[in-house]
This record gives C-alpha cells, sequence and structure tokens, in this order.
C-alpha cells in the first residue's frame, strides 16, 4: 500500500488529525501557551517510550484480527507479561543484583509465557470456536487477579521491589547528531525495536506471500482454503503472535523502561491494552498508521509531565485524562473503519 492509497483510505482520520492540530494552534495562541516549551527533544524522547508498549501490543492484535481472531485479551497478556517480565529477571538473579542479562532474560521469558499461554486461548478460540470476546475478557479479569496474587507469592505485596530497567544503547557520532541523535541513538533497545517491528509488520502484510495469506484469511477464508493454504493454521500463528508481542510491551513496561512490576489498581499496565486495539483500528490496520496513532496515545500520556515541566498548573486528575480524551476523539475519527469480514467467526476447513 503506498503513500497515496493510504491517504485515499484515511481521509477522515488525517482531516480529523489536522482539525485536531489546527484547534491546539488556536488554543495555544488564546491562551498564551509555551508551545515551544512543551514541544522539545525531551518530550519526543519520552512519547516515543511512552508509545512503544502501545506499539508492540498494537501491531500483535493487528495481525490477529486481520486474520479473524479478535484478541480483545491484549490488557491480560500485557500484565502477565509485566509481571513475568519482573519475576523472570529477579528469579534468575538469585534474588540478589540484577545484571542487564537478568534484564534480557526476563524480556524472553515474559514473550515465551504469553506465547504458550495465547496457544490455550488460540485453541479454545479457533479449534474449540469460543467465543473471542468472552474469551479475552476472561483473560484480562485473569491478569488483573493472577498478576498481583502471583507478586504477593514471589515478593509478600502487590508489587516488585524497584528493579533496575534496561540500560539505553549510545551509538557513537550519531548520538551527536541533533534531535534525531537523542531520540534514536541514545536510546533504548526495544524502542528501536519496535521501530524495526513497525516496519517489519508492513512488509510483511502488504509485500509477502504470507501477508496475503493473514489477509486472506480475515476477508475469505473459503478462497484461501480452496487455494490450499491452512486458514487456522494461519490464524494460530498470527494469534500466538499477538500474545507475544502483549508479552513482549509488558515486560517493556515492567523492565524496559519501568522499575519494576506494579500491581495496584489497574497494575501498571492501566489501560494500554485497551488503546493498543484503537490503536491499530485507528491506523486503520495498517503497522504505521498504528505506529503514529501510538506515538499520538503516547503524546498525551507524557503531557501531564510536560505541564509540570513548564510550570502550567492543572490538576494531576485532569491531565490524567488526556490519554483517555484522547481515546474517545480517535474513536468517534474511526467509526467508518471496516473490520475484515470473517472477524470472530470460526472457520471449518473444507475436507
Amino acid at each position: 500500500m503506498s503513500v497515496a492509497d493510504y491517504a485515499a483510505r484515511n481521509r477522515t482520520a488525517l482531516g480529523g488529525v489536522a482539525a485536531a492540530l489546527v484547534l491546539f494552534g488556536a488554543l495555544a495562541a488564546l491562551f498564551d501557551l509555551p508551545v515551544d516549551q512543551l514541544f522539545t527533544v525531551g518530550m519526543f524522547e519520552r512519547t516515543l517510550r511512552a508509545a512503544t508498549p502501545i506499539a508492540l501490543a498494537a501491531i500483535g492484535g493487528l495481525y490477529a484480527e486481520k486474520s479473524g481472531v479478535f484478541n480483545i485479551g491484549l490488557e491480560g497478556f500485557m500484565i502477565l507479561g509485566a509481571l513475568s517480565a519482573a519475576a523472570v529477571a529477579w528469579l534468575v538473579s538469585g534474588e540478589g543484583a540484577i545484571t542487564q542479562a537478568d534484564l534480557w532474560v526476563g524480556v524472553v521469558g515474559a514473550v515465551a509465557v504469553c506465547a504458550l499461554l495465547t496457544v490455550a486461548f488460540a485453541v479454545l478460540t479457533i479449534r474449540y470456536e469460543a467465543d473471542q470476546i468472552v474469551a479475552g475478557l476472561a483473560v484480562w479479569f485473569i491478569g488483573l487477579g493472577f498478576g498481583p496474587f502471583a507478586a504477593t507469592v514471589l515478593w509478600g505485596g502487590v508489587s516488585s521491589p524497584t528493579l533496575p530497567n534496561i540500560d539505553n544503547v549510545v551509538v557513537p557520532v550519531l548520538s551527536e547528531v541533533p534531535v534525531l541523535g537523542r531520540l534514536f541513538f541514545d536510546a533504548s533497545p526495544l524502542v528501536l525495536f519496535t521501530v524495526l517491528v513497525v516496519a517489519a509488520a508492513w512488509v510483511v502484510l502488504y509485500r509477502t506471500r504470507y501477508g496475503y495469506w493473514v489477509q486472506a484469511a480475515g476477508e475469505n477464508p473459503e478462497a484461501l482454503d480452496t487455494a490450499g493454504v491452512d486458514v487456522n493454521r494461519v490464524r494460530y500463528a498470527t494469534v500466538v503472535f499477538s500474545g507475544a508481542m502483549a508479552g513482549l510491551a509488558g515486560a517493556v513496561l515492567a523492565i524496559g523502561i519501568g522499575s519494576g512490576f506494579t500491581g495496584t489498581g489497574a497494575t501498571m499496565v492501566d489501560g494500554r491494552g485497551w488503546i493498543a486495539i484503537v490503536a491499530y483500528l485507528f491506523g486503520n490496520y495498517n503497522p504505521v498508521g498504528t505506529f503514529a496513532a501510538s506515538l499520538l496515545f503516547g503524546g498525551t500520556e507524557m503531557l501531564q509531565v510536560q505541564f509540570q515541566t513548564v510550570g502550567i498548573s492543572l490538576p494531576n486528575s485532569l491531565v490524567g485524562l488526556f490519554p483517555y480524551v484522547a481515546v474517545l476523539v480517535v474513536l468517534a475519527l474511526v467509526g467508518y473503519t471496516r473490520v475484515p469480514d470473517a472477524v470472530g467467526e470460526p472457520y471449518d476447513t473444507e475436507e
């Protein structure tokens, strides 16, 4: 899909973004907001970090839904991923000083645990044709309950002790480049990995035979089956991929850019799995558009920090609503988005 094609298919969303920018400009002029102090390199750096877990989960959910399975359990898998990453890193360290190697083992462990758990979800929804919404909500409730419970067993409280996070990767010379140097060459490797995942997801989906199979599995599974491709095998692969990506997203929150697992309230995931679903809907199932939507939500989340930095006094409860207001606006803009025709419909392979 070319840039022109994407723009043609997303005129409403792009027009909405343009209108929002114009509105923000008008409000900034009206209330004399220090725009130059709000939108700094540091702001964009924090936005990238905040967008990373949303984008990772959204790319996984996008692939699953493109193939015909709505993985509404992304939030739950992210919670389990965050717990697994912190627990594995802590256990591997022998409950002592946690090294960078321990943290990377924790990330891999989170991906593996959530991929295995998603196999069970895939079997329930694909083979046994369980209702995908009910199964996904069950995953969410399990994550909300099991996360704090397991943390209490391991650490004596619903949250883990403070853990280190993965160090930034600094690329010599390139890190000195203005703006881009700080954003991409003196950043968490998980942020850089996310950018690569977005690019690879776009190429696979729109430029490879397997990507066409994924799209056909969600749009016209009968035609794909007639062509000799196992529809359910494609769906299994994409659903397990979505769980693995959600697990990675949770690991990013816990030990990639965070400092351990937090099990209070809605846990440290705090609705990001649901926002990830909105992100790929706003991106019209395009990985690049999904990443852009993730940046939008990450930016609204970071506004609270930026307002405090420049001395703008607003109640924290009000500023904390910004990401959810953005979600409501986006949902209003993408009400036209056409989901794949066969989403939620089990498929019995023709013999």
